[in-house]
């Protein structure tokens, strides 16, 4: 980091700096609440409502295409090229519905970590913020890297293809094709016009679904983020303070400020749970998927579809570690929690004090995590179970396809 950001506190706003921005180029608002501005945020929404429309008739088109390709042997490698494009949409899809379900809870749960945050030069470096910070920016920029580069690539690859065809190697027709393999209800090839409307209506949809997919994750890091930092700050003091004998109304006080701000904290890892669950769930089963049909892309098509393919399996796989990562390091930063009030000289304090440690000790040994429903808490335990599970994918695929 540069010595002003060092030397500079740093806001709750900065920190959420990447997603808000991001979702904005698509019209949602995180903090519409806080807008002064009506007619601003009825405009954001109305852009919202009408990308997502038009994303959804997208993916309707991917969907139908599948099915129609799934009916022929002969075109069935159509239907597993598009098969990982239709799950990245539908976990955008869910991704986005479930922030909008969850609204109110998110904006609660944005407004107690702004709270939280530590305002000045010295809270921030007791809490060691800068290098939480530090590790949060290199993880965002990684992962907004290859999601772009993903939509990107699928977007303009084709236009970019023929114009260099036609303009460059004197090749007499331009090949209108597009990025995304879609089935419209009338001629979209049949001229220029239709051709090149159609072309940027897809680029729009799939830089909605890239931001929307990338967003929801990017705020699940920032959050995540947030929490690990309270919790390694609660151990920090719980092991520096010194417990002295004579002091007890004093450290019962200090123990008892240390348990509401745990308590605090713990509930907002369950609103974190309770908004996130299901969609990771949906995310889970989705990129096990992915990362299979991509896999069988990769092995059977030709060097420029398998480097399009390429970015897109590091994206998807990219992806699921971001998750299993920060549900790791958030399970790991609660149970240190317990570790350091049992390293403390408790041995020397009054047993009231040492009655309130033990049940904190006790609560911080069910440590904070998320939980989809039927999976087991997302750690990097799950990671392996989401590769071992697309390999599995992949194998069946193959031995499918060549058998017939």
């Amino acid at each position: 980091m540069s010595k002003d950001l060092v030397e500079t506190p740093r806001s709750f706003g900065d920190m959420m700096l990447a997603p808000v921005r991001l979702y904005k180029t698509i019209g949602e608002d995180i903090y519409a609440h806080r807008s002064t501005n009506p007619l601003n945020s009825l405009l954001l929404k109305i852009y919202l409502y009408a990308g997502f429309i038009n994303f959804n008739l997208l993916v309707c088109g991917e969907l139908i295409f599948f099915y129609k390709s799934m009916q022929d042997f002969e075109t069935v490698r159509l239907a597993i090229a598009v098969a990982p494009c239709i799950g990245f949409s539908l976990v955008a899809d869910c991704k986005q519905f479930t922030m909008a379900l969850h609204k109110n809870t998110l904006t609660h749960l944005l407004n107690e970590l702004e709270e939280m945050h530590p305002k000045t030069l010295e809270e921030q470096r007791a809490y060691k913020m800068e290098n939480f910070e530090r590790t949060m920016k290199r993880v965002i920029g990684i992962f907004t890297f290859l999601c772009l580069a993903y939509t990107t690539t699928f977007t303009l690859y084709p236009a970019i293809k023929a114009t260099i065809k036609f303009n460059f190697l004197g090749y007499e027709t331009f090949d209108r094709n597009f990025g995304f393999l879609i089935w419209f209800p009338y001629d979209a090839t049949g001229n220029n016009l239709v051709y090149w409307i159609t072309y940027w209506d897809i680029a729009h949809g799939a830089y909605l679904a890239g931001i929307a997919f990338l967003c929801a994750d990017l705020l699940l890091v920032v959050v995540i983020t947030q929490l690990c930092m309270h919790f390694s700050y609660i151990a920090t003091r719980l092991e520096a303070h010194p417990c002295h004998s004579d002091r007890d109304l004093e450290n019962v006080r200090f123990l008892s400020s240390m348990i509401k701000y745990h308590d605090k904290c713990l509930t907002l890892c369950e609103h974190v749970n309770n908004m996130y669950s299901f969609s990771l769930l949906l995310n889970f089963l989705m990129a096990s998927m992915q990362i299979c049909f991509i896999a069988f892309q990769v092995t059977e098509s030709t060097i420029e579809v398998i480097l399009i393919y390429c970015i897109f399996l590091m994206t998807s796989m990219v992806q699921v570690f971001l998750v299993c990562y920060y549900g790791d390091a958030l399970i790991a930063a609660s149970l240190r929690v317990g570790d350091a009030a049992y390293n403390q000289n408790w041995f020397q304090c009054s047993k009231t004090y040492c009655i309130l440690l033990k049940m904190m000790i006790m609560r911080s040994q069910k440590p904070a995590m998320i939980r989809p429903p039927t999976f087991p808490p997302i750690s990097l335990v799950t990671y392996m179970k989401v590769i071992s599970m697309s390999y599995q994918f992949f194998a069946l695929l193959r031995t499918t396809y060549y058998r017939n």
